[in-house]
């Protein structure tokens, strides 16, 4: 898992009317728990977008008050309108106890399918697994090389060390899909023979 790292101003008040101040001043109200207690502080809205609008899973190192801690986003709220970050809860990361993330799904490789006029269709976007954070990797990688036309990978065909997958294991990730244009070249080899 990829880590990033975090400053934090502590917050003194909590409520909707310093939660207003805080977003005004271009910051994010947020909380950390875990650990038995939770610490609530702001960070920059510009440091948490940069964390937040993109497809990786981070583990964050925040510092709040010369405390430091180890954590990953457990939910975050937007606007609805602007679509701007309004607040975000982290999950302290104890290196004992398994954590739940959405991994994301990339695809390396060319398919002979594809080559032939075939359709990738990528179903899952992200995977969500369970492990300890320190045996969690940054993304999913598939190889689709050997993808012929009518083949998928299913959940049940990724081998991940040390993490489980939580999605049906049934479910198709990436398949190789007939297209029209594939179908003309098959039936008009097939007229030829």
């Amino acid at each position: 898992m990829k880590e990033v790292s975090l400053s934090g101003s502590p917050r003194e008040n909590v409520g909707k009317k310093d939660a207003k101040a805080v977003r005004n001043a271009g910051n994010v109200p947020c909380v950390l728990y875990g650990s038995g207690e939770q610490t609530h502080f702001s960070a920059k809205l510009l440091d948490l977008e940069r964390i937040v609008y993109t497809p990786d899973v981070f583990k964050i190192n925040i510092t709040v008050g010369g405390k430091k801690s180890s954590a990953i986003i457990q939910e975050r709220q937007h606007d609805p309108v602007t679509d701007r970050i309004r607040h975000i809860d982290f999950l302290e990361v104890d290196d004992k106890k398994a954590i739940k993330v959405s991994l994301p799904v990339r695809i390396k490789g060319s398919s002979p399918g594809v080559l032939a006029g075939g359709k990738l269709q990528q179903v899952f976007r992200t995977l969500k697994v369970v492990g300890l954070a320190k045996d969690i990797p940054a993304e999913i990688t598939l190889d689709i090389s050997k993808l012929e036309i009518g083949n998928a990978i299913r959940v049940k065909h990724i081998e991940l060390k040390g993490v489980k997958l939580i999605d049906p294991a049934n479910a198709v990730v990436v398949s190789i899909k007939m297209a029209r244009g594939a179908k003309k070249a098959e039936v008009a080899a097939t007229k030829e023979a």
